[in-house]
């Protein structure tokens, strides 16, 4: 499985999200042997770029041509509790074990 975080450019916003989803799924203790986490800018990104998609609420227009039910809109990309949300409904519809805390 491979998730992608995006943002406008592909630098600073997107790479924080993919750093704070790979802390959450070690804190989860995730088998991660079978998960790719990158980033990249929203222009780079396609619709078999990826398995799931983490992008700013503000650029979901920017994301319409991919999958609707593969993106997530972040509407803080600060709030950790906000993305290990999504991080966990993902872990459970890809049946991938892990503890939540």
């Amino acid at each position: 499985m491979k998730i992608l975080a995006i943002c406008q450019s592909g630098l600073g916003t997107s790479f924080m999200v993919q750093m704070n989803i790979r802390a959450i799924m070690k804190d989860e203790n995730v088998d991660t042997s079978n998960i790719q986490v990158d980033h990249s800018d929203v222009g780079s990104a396609s619709a078999n770029a990826a398995d799931y998609f983490f992008v700013e609420s503000t650029l979901a227009n920017a994301v319409s041509s991919l999958p609707k039910d593969k993106v997530v809109l972040l509407k803080s990309l600060i709030d950790k509790n906000e993305t290990k949300e999504h991080v966990n409904d993902i872990l459970d519809r890809e049946n991938i074990k892990y503890d939540a805390k």
